[in-house]
């Protein structure tokens, strides 16, 4: 085993972080214990193993488990990990507006340096939020728990067993029936199916997307089959860190306003939409806090 460090910015919480991965006892695409958590990515076709823990000037603390460390493979899993975590954007200014907003300053302070978790893979997105379209947090982790366990390839390390999301290419071959038998409503595994073979058949990829202004990749994302306005910017958030990503009909983001503004009913889009303004080029920042405070 060999380590390396990684820094990071002044507000960012690894602890925070970790709240939101601890969030399912399903996930299988990652490992926690205790303050440290473990993933496996592939690199040059080899599957990685390795652990992320923080030090106590906060940066960063990697150790790689099953392959000695070459410069090629640090940088690889650095630019993984600095895109997993989100650790390029710059905080201070969504953190200097809401500052001026009472409730929100409030979340702020009580999650500081929490960021967007990201999800690297497109593919892994997009059917992760397909998974959960209208459905709760539990019963989507369950749904996804049983489509990694079928169909995602396994790699194991002392007596533990890790998962990689099922690859596109083997999805698309897949007839809705075996999705069927997980639970997955006949719509979700059409659309699912239907994404994984816009990937295989080279339609869309993370590159072509990275090419695009924000306007044109959700604009992209949307001509797919089963993906709407709240997927697609859901998407763009989650793997490209648009800070002006807005999953405006969200319910668990409606559920929050509520809360927090204390209604008596769950605001309109257009409620929404203004309460927002104030974040304008911040919203997917404003909605991951609005977000974290349902835990409380």
């Amino acid at each position: 085993m060999s380590s390396f460090i990684i820094e990071t910015p002044k507000e960012f919480s690894f602890h925070q972080c970790l709240h939101f991965l601890n969030r399912s006892p399903n996930e299988l695409l990652h490992l926690t214990q205790g303050e440290q958590v473990q993933k496996i990515i592939r690199v040059h076709d080899k599957t990685i193993l390795f652990s992320i823990e923080t030090d106590l000037q906060n940066q960063l603390v990697v150790s790689v488990l099953n392959q000695r460390t070459t410069a090629t493979l640090q940088q690889a899993i650095c630019s993984y990990v600095t895109d997993w975590f989100d650790l390029k954007t710059d905080l201070k200014p969504f953190y200097a507006l809401a500052s001026k907003d009472p409730k929100l300053k409030s979340l702020v302070k009580k999650y500081a340096g929490y960021r967007i978790v990201g999800i690297p893979d497109l593919f892994e997105a997009l059917s992760w939020a397909i998974i959960g379209q209208q459905i709760n947090l539990s019963f989507a982790y369950r749904l996804k728990q049983q489509f990694v366990q079928s169909f995602g390839e396994k790699f194991s390390w002392k007596e533990r067993t890790y998962y990689h999301f099922p690859a596109a290419e083997l999805v698309a071959g897949l007839n809705p029936a075996s999705l069927l038998a997980l639970q997955f409503s006949r719509q979700k595994a059409t659309y699912v199916i239907a994404t994984a073979n816009a990937f295989a058949s080279g339609t869309i990829s993370k590159e072509q997307l990275s090419l695009l202004t924000f306007l044109e990749a959700k604009e992209r994302l949307i001509k797919l089959k089963g993906i709407g306005n709240w997927t697609a910017n859901y998407t763009l958030m989650k793997t490209f860190h648009y800070s002006n990503a807005f999953p405006l009909e969200d319910a668990g983001l409606l559920q929050a306003i509520r809360r927090q503004l204390n209604l008596s009913a769950k605001p309109t889009l257009q409620q929404v939409e203004q309460l927002f303004k104030k974040y304008k080029g911040w919203e997917a920042y404003a909605t991951l806090y609005l977000w974290r405070s349902l835990s409380e």
